[in-house]
This record gives C-alpha cells, sequence and structure tokens, in this order.
C-alpha cells in the first residue's frame, strides 16, 4: 500500500488543476484510509503527508488522529497537512488548537514542536491562549529555531490581527 500512496502522491506533483486533482483524491480515497490505519508508522506517515497533498479538506478528523500519533514522523506529517488545509480555514487550527498548544510546549521531538508552532499561524489572530504560549516559547525555548518560528509566528498573528481590526473599522466607517 504504501508503493500505491506514494505513487499518488507523485502523480499529484504534477497536477494543475482542480479538476485532476478531485479525480486523484477519488482514486486515493481508500489507499489513504488504509494508510493512516497501517501498523508502520511510515505508511500512516505517508497517509497523513497524502491528505495535505491531495488537499482532502474533509479529512481534518484523521489529522486529528495523526497529531494524537506514537509516532514523531506521523505527528509531524499530520501537522505539515493541517498546515496546508488550513491556510484559508483558520477553523481547522481552532478545532485542533488544544492538540497544537500541547504539540507545541512539550512533544519531545524539537521537529513536531516547530511544526505545531508554525500551524499556528492559520487559526484565528486573537486568540488569548496561543499569544501566551508563543511568548513564553519565544522567551524560555531552549532550542533557537523553535523560539524563532514562535516570534515570527507571533508577529504574523499581530498583523492579521490589526488587519482585521482595520477591515472592521472601515465597515462600520461606511455604514
Amino acid at each position: 500500500m504504501t508503493a500505491q500512496v506514494a505513487a499518488l502522491l507523485e502523480r499529484a506533483a504534477g497536477i494543475q488543476g482542480e479538476r485532476e486533482l478531485a479525480d486523484l483524491r477519488r482514486e486515493a480515497d481508500e489507499a489513504v484510509e488504509f494508510a493512516v490505519r497501517a501498523e508502520d508508522f511510515r505508511e500512516r506517515a505517508m497517509g497523513y503527508r497524502a491528505i495535505g497533498v491531495l488537499e482532502y479538506k474533509e479529512k481534518t478528523e484523521l489529522i486529528r488522529r495523526g497529531l494524537e500519533d506514537e509516532s514523531p514522523a506521523c505527528r509531524g506529517a499530520a501537522l505539515m497537512s493541517l498546515e496546508v488545509l488550513s491556510r484559508d480555514r483558520p477553523g481547522d487550527v481552532n478545532g485542533a488548537r488544544a492538540s497544537l498548544h500541547r504539540l507545541a510546549d512539550s512533544d519531545p521531538n524539537m521537529t513536531v514542536r516547530r511544526l505545531a508552532v508554525i500551524c499556528l499561524k492559520n487559526g484565528s489572530a486573537g486568540n488569548r491562549d496561543t499569544s501566551l504560549l508563543l511568548d513564553h516559547i519565544s522567551d524560555a525555548a531552549e532550542d533557537p529555531e523553535l523560539a524563532a518560528a514562535a516570534k515570527r509566528v507571533i508577529d504574523a498573528l499581530k498583523q492579521r490581527a490589526h488587519e482585521d481590526r482595520e477591515r472592521k473599522r472601515e465597515r462600520e466607517r461606511n455604514r
């Protein structure tokens, strides 16, 4: 099954149109579902990664399961997919916020922690708990890359919150 999912991911790299991608999603659906339930962590990781590559917006529940996987490779692959899928859908990050906070704050794998921090940038900009966590990580993280990622996400969230306030003011002025 790993070879089948790998071949699907390779095909996805060459797709340019939404229709082609939708056709590939239909073709890959069963293989991806099977992969994320596999015993072998490599198959699960590939399945979680395929969710993002193939833009399976309806499979966010599988991604949430991936965030809880025992394997850091699977958690990382699920985080990469969540980041892709949530770029224009903050609700996906908001729905997984508790898991993202836990992963960003205390996952034993630093790469997983950085990926969780990066995912948080796609959530709603005004979440106080996220801001406090990212401030703490940017100040106290023993890993300089993790601290830098937290700082970049804080800055991006502050910028987006500012832009949201400006848009709201503009709408109120136009009434």
